[in-house]
Parts: C-alpha cells; structure tokens; sequence
C-alpha cells in the first residue's frame, strides 16, 4: 500500500483503529477506503459496482459497532471488500479471489469478523437471528447486524426470517440496502413498493427544501433531520416491516456518514427487532460504474482511468452464449417456449431473448424454489418453459424440482450454467452436485455435452421431450466447435465412439467413458494409452448397450466427469454394471469429497488430476502398475 496516496486507511490495521477517528476524518478515510477498492479489483478482477456503494455503510458499522464482538452478517458477501480491507485484510487484496488468496466472500475461517460464510443470497436475517437468539440464551450483550439488499429481499427465505424475527425479543438490526439493484434490475411487487416509497412527492420535496434552506445553520439542518425522521411516518404509508413486528427507521441516505452513524448509535440502544433502511448507489464514486452498475458487477481487470474496454480479438463464443442463441432460435420456431430465469438474466444470457421476446420472458425474482413451481404450472397448460439456472442455485429448488416438477412429470427444461468448478468464485458457487442429485429423481434426465456444438444439440433433444430433462454445461468457453448448427437434436440416451483402441500394445484393454467437457483432455490421454475413448453424452439415462459393449471388449473402465464421483456418473457406470452382472475394474475420476477452493478455472483441475496428465497418470498408477 501507498501511505503518502492512502495516509488514514493505511493506519487502520483492524476497526478498533478505525473508532479511534473522528467523523471528518472518517468522511476522508471512505473517500480512500473508495479509491484503494478500485485500485484493488481493477488488478485483480471481482465485484466492483456493489462494493462501491457500501463504502460509507461499512465504515459506519465498525465505527458504530463492536465487531466482532457485535456479529456482523453481510448478504451474498459481493459488498463485503471495503469490510474485508477494514478487517485486517488490506495487504491481501492483490491474493483476493486467487489460488491460495482471500475469498471473494465472507468465510468465517478466513477472519473472526466474517462472523457467517455467505455466497447464496438472503440467508443473513435468519443467521443473524440465530446469533442473536444464542446470545441471549447464554446471558451475552451483543447486538447482531443483518445487512441485506433489496434484490436479495424478495426471495422467500429472506421473509420467512423476518416473520420469525419479528417476534423474537433480542438485539437483531436488519439493515436494508436499497440501491434499486442487483445483478439483474430488479423487479416485482416489493421493489415496486421501495420505488414508491421513496419517490413520494410531498416527502421528497420537503426534504429537498428543508436541505436548501438550512445549509448554512448546520445546528438547525441537524434538527430537521431529526424532524423529518421523526415526521416521515406521518408522510410515507405504514411500511411493510413493521407489520412483521420491527420498528422500521428511515429511508437514510447510505453516502452520509452524518446520518448514518448517529442513526445507528441511536438505534444501538433500542430494545427489540429494528429495521434500518439505507438507500446507496451501486458504483458510488467511480462515474462509469455508476452510469452501468451491471457492466462493472463483476469485471476482470482493467484500467480505472479508461474503464472496460472489448478484446482487441473476440473472444471465443462461451457455453451461455451458445445457450442464449438457441433460446431465441428455438423462440422463434415454436410458440409454446417461454424464459425463467430467477434474477440471472445477464448471467444467463437471456439479454437478447427478453430483448426480441419480452412477453415471454420471465424473471421472477431472487426465488429459485418459485422459478421451479412457476414453470411447472406453465407446464400443466401446454407451455413449454426453459429454465436458466445456475447448478449451484437449482440446489436451492430441488424439492420443488422432485415433487413439482418430476413426481408430475411435466416437460420442463432445465438449463444448468456454471455446471463443475468454476475459478475464482469457488466452492459456493461450484456446480459440483448436480449430477449425482438429479440422476437419482425418477422420470429425471440429465445430458452432458462436450462441447458448444452438442450443447445447442443436447438442448434440441431436452426440448423435444415430454418429461423434465436437464442440460449441465460450464462456465465460459469450450474448444470452439464452430459453426454451430441448426435445432437438430441428437439421439436421445445415446453416446458415440470418440476414439478406438489401435491394439498394438501389450498393456490392457482400456476404455475412458467422458461425461461433458473432459471428453478432450480424455482424448489426449488416450492417444499415449492407446485407450478408447466414448463420449457418453447423457448420464442419465446411461447408454447401457455401449456401456457393455465397451466392458465386453476391453480389460478396465475408465469415468470421467467434472462433478462429484459420490453418485454421480461413474456410479451409475458402476450401477449398470453390477445390475447386468458384469464384473470389470473401474476407476472413477472426478470431483472428491471435499469443497474445492478459489483460483483459476484450468488449475483448479489440474489439481484435482481432470487434465490430460492427471488422468494418464491416474489410469497408468492403477492399470498399468507404473508409480
């Protein structure tokens, strides 16, 4: 860190430094706390927009509060940077989100102030009362702090906290985070009823007024905030918050430090459930991010003095590009289709699709469980609905995708991005499950392409069917298999012969079965193994008659999929063999049982023996006796 460029942050070595400041230096160490986040992620990559916005927010909390003492949950963890630089983390920034660096979220093994590892959003009301609830159990004066956006509030899980909360006597403080955003524009019933709330007429125009007018008496600008805070509930309609039982204070201006940290002391020596709503702005002081909080969500690195910029040379085309194409394609040739996406339009690449088809576009929220029984209602009247899901967040509909959707049978699609490891992001956001979760669901099933060519295809054949079929497929770009066909469908259930085993060699018969991407590095290892290799496609329903041609033919088997082995495709492999009574070594190479880390995508599976060399190495230690 620069001293000279960052003369208080650089002092603050946790928030016991930071309370020692007075309030205008603190209004000068946001402004530095502002400027080192930008310099941080621009180097680094990460959330930019969202961690701009909680600058003052978070300095006010530490100063306020005694962290750690005092729990702190933050929501989803994107705003969490300026607490993690306040928190004793400042000299790892430059690690954040890298292999062997700072997480990219709150984990609690990461720092005492990281009270709850949060990734997934609207989980912090009910932890935060849990703690708050464990502290009056055990005769402890600790406040806890929930600070959640308003993206985040809408889904279902965020309400059924507050109902419990509402009734609960202990020191819980939910902190709304209003920035009329959050990664996707909001929508629905309650961010319209924010928008009215604070575009009232009379409200913010006497506020306005009253601001003007008292400027140069900060003594009597001072009482009006107190009037005014005090007045609003005879002004604004009875908010929503208190009719689940909390005393609801604001809306306050999140950039203000003058109004946020005598708020929060005032509200620190009330009794009881209390609602605190603050209204920031994403990208708060970087203008570009500001004119496009979506853009700088999550940017790579860049330079802040020129912003983003597209590639010299257009990237290859990524896996939810080809997804996003197909969706509108398919629109277009039929109908019946609609889009849900649960607030992962962008992340989905469903831009174009709401964009040339906005009346059958569906988001419905952060609500993953209602995105799965809304589309199952669709389909009980002859819609054809594809969902857009992240596997890791379909892991939050999964009763839903059982008893709504597959105990009915209904022909709902399911689209699985960010399927396996996913780089920087790391084990919250892995779609390490979905294979070994879905198989298991009767009248469930899953395809698994190689690449973006069989992705468009394998979609086709999901679409064409009339019971519920999944298609998993990674973050980013696969080997570029260009160009990309019509809506052809593939053969449904059925894998293909990607490599034959030459026989010139004295070594055992080996026979490699991909699931997915790693049908490549597969292929590689298979030319120094002499191994052949199937592209097994569909790891639910399992092509069985090549499976057993393959165990008939061959000495070993060999499964390969990025996911987890406990159940997943090499344990239907496994399955199908023991049911036809075959008895034939395999060896089983995937995920392990354990949560895999942060850090470059191809690395990650380097490390975890998913690369050419790894699996060689592998097949040769257990089949060919070599160390």
């Amino acid at each position: 860190m620069s001293t000279p460029q960052y003369p208080l942050l650089s002092r603050v070595n946790d928030p016991a430094d930071l309370r020692k400041l007075a309030r205008p230096e603190l209004k000068a160490l946001a402004a530095e706390l502002r400027a080192y986040v930008l310099e941080s992620v621009s180097q680094t990559g990460g959330h930019l927009s969202s961690n701009l916005g909680t600058v003052e927010l978070t300095v006010a909390l530490h100063h306020v509060f005694n962290t750690p003492y005092d729990r702190l949950v933050w929501d989803v963890g994107h705003q969490t940077y300026p607490h993690k630089i306040l928190t004793g983390r400042r000299e790892r920034m430059h690690t954040l989100r890298q292999f062997g660096g700072i997480s990219g979220f709150p984990r609690r093994d990461e720092s005492p102030y990281d009270t709850f590892g949060t990734a997934h959003s609207s989980t912090s009301i009910s932890a935060a009362l849990g703690m708050a609830l464990a502290a009056k159990r055990k005769g402890e004066q600790r406040h806890a702090v929930a600070v959640i956006g308003d993206g985040a509030m809408t889904a279902g899980m965020a309400f059924e906290a507050l109902n419990n909360a509402g009734v609960a006597d202990c020191n819980l403080l939910v902190i709304l985070n209003d920035n009329d955003m959050s990664i996707s524009p909001p929508v629905g019933a309650l961010n319209r009823y924010l928008a009215q709330l604070m575009s009232g007429q009379f409200y913010a125009a006497a506020k306005n007024v009253g601001k003007s007018v008292l400027k140069n008496a900060p003594p009597l600008l001072e009482l009006a905030k107190r009037l005014e805070q005090q007045a609003k509930g005879m002004v604004l309609p009875a908010t929503l918050f208190e009719k689940f039982g909390f005393n609801y204070i604001g809306p306050i201006d999140g950039h203000d430090l003058d109004s946020l940290i005598p708020t929060l002391e005032n509200i620190k020596s009330l009794p009881g459930p209390q609602f605190l709503h603050v209204v920031t702005k994403k990208g708060q002081g970087y203008k570009l991010a500001e004119q496009d909080p979506v853009a700088y969500h999550g940017p790579g690195k860049f330079d802040p003095s020129v912003g983003l910029m597209q590639p010299a040379t257009p990237p290859k085309q990524t896996f939810t590009q080809v997804f996003g194409q197909w969706l509108c394609d398919m629109a277009a040739q039929d109908q019946r289709l609609v889009g849900i996406t649960p607030a992962m339009r962008e992340g989905s690449g469903m831009v174009e699709f709401h964009r040339r088809f906005p009346d059958r576009y569906y988001d419905v929220g952060i609500a993953e469980q209602h995105a799965v029984t809304f589309a199952a209602g669709m389909a009980c009247e002859g819609v054809k609905p594809v969902v857009a899901i992240y596997s890791t967040f379909l892991q939050r509909a999964y009763d839903q995708m059982i008893h709504d959707v597959a105990l009915q049978n209904l022909p709902v699609v399911f689209a699985l991005d960010r399927s396996g490891l996913v780089g920087a992001d790391g084990a919250t956001h892995a779609g390490a499950y979905d294979i070994a979760f879905i198989r298991c669901i009767p009248n469930m099933a899953l395809a698994c392409p190689a690449d973006e060519r069989e992705c468009r295809q394998l979609l086709s054949t999901a679409y064409a069917q009339d019971h519920p079929v999944a298609v998993r497929y990674p973050r980013g770009s696969g080997v570029g298999t260009a160009p990309l066909p019509g809506l052809e469908g593939l053969p449904y259930g059925k894998g293909e012969l990607r490599r034959t085993r030459q026989g010139g060699g004295a070594g055992p018969r080996i026979a490699i079965l991909a699931f997915g991407t790693l049908l490549y590095p597969a292929l590689q290892a298979a030319e120094s193994l002499d191994a052949t290799v199937a592209n097994m496609r569909w790891a639910k329903p399992l092509d069985t008659a090549l499976l057993l041609d393959l165990a008939a033919s061959h000495d070993a088997l060999v499964t390969v999929e990025e996911g987890c082995t406990m159940g997943g495709a090499g344990s239907a492999v496994c399955e199908a063999l023991n049911a036809a009574g075959v008895l034939k070594p395999v060896l089983q190479l995937g995920l392990p049982d354990s949560f895999i880390e942060h850090g470059d995508q191809a690395r990650l599976l380097a490390l975890q023996g998913l690369d050419a060399e790894g699996m060689e190495r592998a097949i040769r230690q257990r089949f060919v006796g070599e160390p």
